[in-house]
């Protein structure tokens, strides 16, 4: 499980499936940055991991500080589905 920064807005939303590092993602929680105050553009912070890692985010069997974080603009993110079905 990872913190993913999207700067700019891709169209995702949460259950999106993206594909970073090689593999599918699922954005289990995403929390919208800089409508009103911050940058320029709006930031996307994701939660990711793959299906696997659901319940143990479901459950919250981790510490969020702890996330490794990567960053991304919204141009450079292939979005495989932009929502959850």
């Amino acid at each position: 499980m990872k913190k993913l920064i999207v700067r700019g807005d891709p169209g995702i939303r949460r259950d999106a499936i993206i594909e970073w590092d090689g593999e599918e993602q699922v954005c289990f929680a995403i929390d919208r940055q800089g409508d009103f105050h911050g940058p320029d553009e709006v930031q996307l912070w994701c939660t990711i991991g793959t299906e696997d890692e659901r319940e143990t985010f479901d459950k919250r069997e981790y510490v969020p500080h702890f996330l490794e974080v990567d960053s991304v603009d919204a141009e450079a993110l292939t979005v495989v589905q932009k929502r959850g079905v």
